[in-house]
Order: C-alpha cells, then sequence, then structure tokens
C-alpha cells in the first residue's frame, strides 16, 4: 500500500511540475484569467457567463497575495487530484499496480496538461465529473447510500462551477435506466440526494431568477458568435487528440463496460459516454465539453488491460502500452503549449496548422493559436493606460472604459495606479460605480471598432485625441487603441446608465 501511494505522489509531483514548465515567460495571462480574477473584487451568487464557485477560488488567490504562481497553482491541483481519482477508481475496480500507473500516465500526458494551464471552470469541472462518476461506481459496489449524497455534492458543486456538469446528469440517467441499476430509481435516498443537490445550488437559481436568466441570454450569444463555428468532423477528431496516448485505452474502456462480466454493474458507464457525446454533438457543443467523460474510461481499460494480459505477453505488452502515451505527448509537447517563443511559431507554422491549432473561433487560421495570442499584450496595455491616466488625474475621476473584459481584467490585474475599469462587455456592465463624479476618460478601443471613436465621443469633452495603442504585434489585441477625453461636458453618469439599460435591456 505505501509503494502504492509513493508512486501516486510521484505522479502529483510530475503533474505540479510539468503545470509551471510548459509556458514560457514570453507569455502573459489568459484573456480568460483576468475576468475570473476580477470576480473576486464583486462576489456574488451568479455572474453573466458562469457561476459562483471560481470567484471564490479567484478570492483566495487574492488573499494569497494574487501572484501569477498561485494562479497557476489551482488548475494544476485540480489535475493533480484528477490523477488522485482515477487512481481511487482503478482500485475500487480491483485494478493493480500496474493499471494505476496506466491510467495515471494516461491522465497526465494528455490534453489536461493544456488545460489545467489556465485559471477557468474547466479544470475543477473535468476533477468533478470524475469523482461523480466515482461516487457512482462506490455506490453500485457497495450500495452505501452516503456515495449517493456524495454524487450530489459533486453534482451540486460542479453546477455552482460550470453549468455544462449538467450534462454528465443528462447522460447519467437514461443510461442507468438501460441497465439493470435502474433499481436504483427505488432507493428512496436517490431522492434525498437529489434534493441535497438542489440546495446547494438553489442560491445561484435565485440569482439567475433575479437577474431574469442572463444564462439563457449567453448561450444565445455563444451559439451566435462561437458554436456556429464549430465542425462536428472536428469534434470528433478533437476527441481522439485529447488522449492521443491513450485512446486504445479507451476503446478498451469502453468495451470492458460494455461486455467485461466483472464490470456489469457499472455498464451505464459505457452508454452515458455514447448518449452524452451525442447530445454534445446535436448542440454543436465546443469538443472540450466532453473531457471529463474520459478519466473513467481510462481507468476501466486499465483494469481490463492489465487483468488480460496472459503471462506470455505481459512481458512485452505491459511495458508497450505506457510508452505508447509517452512518445504520443513528445510531438505535442512540441506544439499543444506556448512553450515556444512567438517568433518561433510564427516562423514554423507546419505543424500547429496540420493540428488545426491556427484556426481561431472565427473559423479562420491565423499566426498564433488563438489562445497564445490572446496571451500577449496585456502588460504593455496596462503600461500605457497608467501613463494617460497619470497624465490625466491622480484623484480618481478619471473613467477607464473598456470594449472587453479581457482588456478591463488585464488593467485591473497589472494597474499599478489603482485603476477599476470597467466595460460593457461581460460582467463588467455590472461593476460600474455611478457615484463618482467623473471628470475624464479613458477608452479603450479594439482595433477594427476604433476610427469612428474620436467622431463619435469628441463632442462630449473639451479636447480629445488617440494616446497610444498596443504594438505587440503577436497580440490578439493588437491595433487596441487607448483615446483620451478630457474635461466632459456633460454628466458622464448619466450617459453611462443610459447605456448600461439599453443594453440589459437585451437580456
Amino acid at each position: 500500500m505505501k509503494k502504492n501511494y509513493l508512486i501516486l505522489f510521484f505522479f502529483i509531483a510530475a503533474k505540479f511540475i510539468l503545470q509551471y514548465s510548459l509556458i514560457s515567460p514570453e507569455y502573459e495571462l489568459h484573456r480568460d484569467e483576468y475576468l475570473h480574477l476580477d470576480q473576486a473584487n464583486h462576489l456574488a451568487w451568479g455572474y453573466l457567463s458562469v457561476p459562483p464557485l471560481n470567484s471564490w477560488l479567484a478570492w483566495l488567490i487574492k488573499i494569497l497575495g494574487g501572484s501569477v504562481f498561485w494562479v497557476k497553482f489551482f488548475p494544476a491541483l485540480f489535475g493533480a487530484l484528477t490523477i488522485a481519482a482515477v487512481w481511487k477508481i482503478v482500485e475500487e475496480l480491483q485494478g493493480n499496480l500496474y493499471a494505476k500507473i496506466l491510467a495515471s500516465t494516461g491522465i497526465l500526458l494528455s490534453v489536461l496538461l493544456r488545460v489545467n494551464m489556465l485559471f477557468q471552470p474547466t479544470s475543477l469541472e473535468i476533477l468533478l465529473w470524475t469523482m461523480i462518476y466515482y461516487a457512482l461506481i462506490r455506490y453500485f459496489n457497495s450500495e452505501k447510500i452516503k456515495w449517493l449524497y456524495m454524487a450530489a455534492i459533486f453534482f451540486g458543486f460542479g453546477f455552482l462551477n460550470k453549468y455544462n456538469i449538467a450534462f454528465s446528469v443528462l447522460g447519467i440517467i437514461p443510461a442507468v435506466l438501460l441497465t439493470k441499476q435502474r433499481k436504483i430509481f427505488l432507493q428512496p435516498h436517490l431522492y434525498g440526494a437529489g434534493l441535497l443537490a438542489l440546495i446547494i445550488i438553489t442560491p445561484n437559481l435565485m440569482w439567475q431568477y433575479h437577474n431574469h436568466f442572463p444564462v439563457v441570454h449567453h448561450m444565445e450569444e455563444l451559439t451566435e458568435r462561437q458554436l456556429v463555428h464549430v465542425d462536428r468532423f472536428d469534434f470528433f477528431k478533437s476527441q481522439i487528440l485529447f488522449f492521443i496516448g491513450s485512446v486504445l485505452v479507451i476503446i478498451t474502456g469502453l468495451y470492458a463496460f460494455l461486455f467485461y462480466k466483472a464490470f456489469e454493474k457499472f455498464r451505464f458507464l459505457f452508454w452515458a459516454y455514447v448518449i452524452t457525446i451525442g447530445l454534445f454533438v446535436f448542440f454543436k457543443a465546443k469538443d472540450y465539453y466532453a473531457i471529463g467523460l474520459y478519466p473513467v474510461l481510462i481507468a476501466g481499460g486499465a483494469v481490463f488491460l492489465a487483468n488480460i494480459f496472459n503471462k506470455g505477453w505481459k512481458k512485452v505488452l505491459e511495458p508497450v502500452f505506457i510508452l505508447i502515451p509517452v512518445l504520443l505527448f513528445l510531438p505535442l509537447y512540441q506544439v499543444a503549449f506556448p512553450n515556444k517563443s512567438p517568433e518561433y511559431i510564427t516562423t514554423h507554422p507546419e505543424k500547429y496548422k496540420e493540428m488545426g491549432l491556427l484556426r481561431w473561433e472565427d473559423g479562420k487560421d491565423h499566426s498564433l493559436p488563438q489562445d497564445f495570442a490572446d496571451m500577449q499584450g496585456w502588460k504593455e496595455l496596462a503600461g500605457k493606460v497608467d501613463k494617460e491616466y497619470s497624465r490625466l488625474s491622480e484623484s480618481g475621476n478619471t473613467l477607464v472604459l473598456c470594449d472587453n473584459y479581457g482588456q478591463a481584467g488585464a488593467i485591473n490585474y497589472y494597474s499599478r495606479k489603482g485603476i477599476r475599469a470597467v466595460s460593457f462587455n461581460a460582467d463588467y456592465i455590472n461593476w460600474f460605480n455611478l457615484e463618482k463624479s467623473y471628470v475624464h476618460l479613458i477608452r479603450v478601443k479594439e482595433s477594427f471598432s476604433s476610427k469612428e471613436e474620436l467622431k463619435e465621443t469628441s463632442p462630449y469633452f473639451e479636447s480629445s485625441g488617440a494616446a497610444d495603442s498596443i504594438a505587440n504585434q503577436y497580440a490578439r489585441e493588437k491595433g487596441t487603441t487607448i483615446f483620451s477625453f478630457r474635461k466632459a461636458k456633460i454628466d458622464i453618469r448619466k450617459k453611462l446608465q443610459d447605456e448600461i439599460d439599453e443594453e440589459k435591456s437585451e437580456y
């Protein structure tokens, strides 16, 4: 037992080491991370695009000092705990040490290295999907009702983390009905567990109700702007690439959960995968929404393989199955992570293009992967806004208004002037301080919409001009312009309130 957990500790240590070494110093935090970090300054039971749990983690990061180390710590921790959860699933499926090592290797050298780079809800979501499956396996093995309540707790906190976890239940319910385990629906404690989950998520549901269910507006906007570009072939292609080194193990896991006698109690896991994938394809979901389905399949496949290797082939096949994820990960290591400078990527685009990494959510190819471009130019922006802010005023009577949440969040994270930038985009629309009497305005405008800014806004101020812009050629925000407007002729607060009301009327 001690030897087993020493090896698990090795995998966890390797996970942390890899996560902290995969990002080259040329890259900053990601656009989305700034928004999630800023939520710590506006704690609530919900936000326009996400539930509240990630904001609690952001608050903890803020208490710990807000450094990049802590920003990266929590997604790395959730990735490490996912490895531990898979280890425990293998243990519950009566897998031996080899099965644990095989499964842990598959999880370690996978898409999770990329997912766990960023402070977003996705890392915790994958862990909680895995924990729900683990709790159900424990229940069907022991029929101890505590595991139903544990599954409910995992789901409840998963819902407070990311609404996507609802698809796990939408897949599990019909899957269980298709198997002998359907008798669980006669268990009164199942409904007690459901009530517990409802109690956990109720504060967020009430927040959604009182705010007119902004999640519906967010999903409509997501469908119009991003999901419309989702290609179903690319969706399936990504499912293979996510765990490229464990594809055979995953296929074996699906087979085992459907046909292996020892796994008969867990047959619902096969159908849960099929049904959930079907739902994602039907709704044209983003490919990474499905990642949480795979850790349990890798665990099951590893146990099955360890049990069927006969003595004659065992010495050959066991190391081969361990080496496959290692060898297939190496080429991915070269392109899937921001461990190469932007200069290198733009001069060696072939492999990135072959894997579709240069295609952005607009459906077009660009010089850098979108996530990498979203990690460029933010410090430059904040520094230039700080400079202009100092020129205008030190008394806090200057409003910094941005076009998008990435700009606002980055300025608020890096600013040395205590700036609280806002935007009509995302949650920032709820974070305007309309009690202040603003005199000056700094307008941060995206490059494609900056040409008319002076013409439209100058009449409301005594003087105006373009102060600076983002020059970083690799940044997605390249060309974003910082406009400076001095001495307002109007009541800025009233103008802001009118625009906020107009924006909110859409949802």
